[in-house]
């Protein structure tokens, strides 16, 4: 059952099927040939009560937001004033790209969204000023990754949908390790650019009132930011609640900086439901895999080969670990995550870990996967981007950055309260 999942998975994806259909026909594949349970009987009650959530209404709402303000030119004025406030480090702006990453990542939700923006921007500054093709490339589609880290985050959401942990934690529990992450990608650039200055490019320093003056245009992504997560830690509003109030503030700051109109509003909304229709075929093509994993024992083999490997909690931990960075070479990142959750998390929770620390763990993982060929989205967006140039200086560009992501993952479970200390206050 295991071996015919595993390559069933694998070569439906391989075949470019939509990743929501090969999830349904995988489900159909294990109902037929190992179930005793004819999925077609309870098929409709699975997929409404999979789609038939509040919780799930936040997802195109954080999608919109992120479309209003890709769309509104607000990551421009945010790369322009970050760069005041960073660039005077070694390695210059790919400090701005990583900093806009971080801000961009706390409105948008998604990381292609945010590795597409980012690249637009700074792509033309990089070509200008002569910076190290590959460090730079790296450096935004690595920091593109943390928009599925720091809360808003639409993965976080799926998994605490499909795992029945709390939302609000999950968006906590990511914060500080998002932050930190950032803080690594910036620490390891200053590092190389010491001992390698080439890989850097011009160092650029403001005056205090310049970087001051920026700070007006970093206000509304603070305020959109605060609005959200300060809404959902005081207990004002839920997820789906917050998701709300941030797209009606998205839309003030594109009217205020004249950027709202008929055009702009529906490109946000057509782009906004293409992106949440695909989600949704997603999610709710995992929660029928689901279904059908559990009616055929495969969660509970998988259980029983794991335990009759004889190892402990710890090396069981690493034994998934290893799993999730081979697989995330070949499969992509929110499949990856609907396809593993209802096998694995049951795993973990019984090996004695919290699925809410786990649920990070898994999400920085998962961010490796989008800058590891042959599927890492990130790559390709980044090499859009740029136009010129070789799709292997982006990917050599990227491997500091995934290794700063396993070292945090080793910090992870070395001090797991990185990731619940917030969660804990709530």
């Amino acid at each position: 059952m295991i071996a015919f999942t595993s390559v069933g998975l694998l070569g439906l994806l391989a075949l470019s099927i939509p990743v929501g259909i090969v999830l349904f026909l995988l489900a159909f594949g294990i109902d037929e040939f190992f179930s005793p349970f004819p999925l077609m009987r309870g098929l409709g009650q699975v997929v409404w009560s999979s789609s038939n959530s509040a919780t799930l209404i936040a997802i195109p709402l954080f999608v919109l937001l992120g479309e209003i303000l890709v769309r509104s030119g607000v990551a421009r004025r945010t790369y322009a004033a970050l760069e005041k406030w960073v660039a005077w480090m070694p390695g210059g702006l790919i400090h701005a790209n990583i900093a806009t990453s971080t801000m961009f990542s706390a409105t948008s939700g998604s990381s292609v969204a945010t590795a597409a923006t980012v690249a637009t921007v700074a792509m033309p500054q990089a070509q200008t000023l002569g910076y190290n093709p590959k460090l730079f490339s790296g450096a935004i589609a690595a920091g593109g990754t943390l928009g599925i880290m720091i809360p808003p985050s639409i993965n976080l959401i799926v998994y605490g949908f499909l795992t029945e942990s709390s939302i609000p934690q999950l968006f906590l529990a990511g914060l500080v390790p998002g932050l930190f992450l950032a803080g690594l990608f910036m620490l390891i650039t200053v590092i190389m650019c010491i001992f390698r200055p080439a890989l850097g490019g011009p160092r650029q320093s403001s005056s205090t009132r310049e970087k001051l003056e920026g700070l007006t245009d970093l206000l509304p992504i603070f305020g959109l930011f605060g609005a959200i997560v300060g809404s959902i830690y005081a207990g004002w509003a839920t997820p789906t609640e917050a998701a709300t109030v941030g797209v009606a503030i998205a839309l003030l700051i594109a009217a205020h900086q004249k950027a709202l109109n008929w055009d702009m509003l529906q490109n946000a909304l057509r782009g906004a439901v293409k992106t949440s229709s695909m989600i949704m075929l997603v999610v709710i093509g995992a929660y029928v895999l689901n279904f059908a994993l559990t009616a055929a024992g495969v969660s509970r083999a998988l259980q029983d080969l794991l335990t009759g490997l004889g190892l402990g909690p710890l090396e069981t931990l690493l034994v998934i670990i290893l799993i999730y960075i081979v697989l995330g070479f070949f499969i992509e990142t929110l499949s990856l995550m609907v396809a593993t959750i209802p096998i694995v998390v049951p795993i973990i929770v019984q090996l004695g870990y919290d699925k809410i620390w786990f649920g990070i763990l898994m999400i920085i993982l998962v961010e490796m996967a989008l800058i590891t060929p042959p599927v890492g989205l990130n790559l390709y967006v980044v090499q859009a981007a740029r136009k010129t140039g070789s799709f292997s200086d982006v990917m050599l560009g990227c491997i500091p950055y995934a290794l700063a992501m396993l070292a945090m993952v080793g910090l992870l479970i070395l001090v797991p309260q990185l990731a619940l200390f917030l969660p804990s206050t709530l």
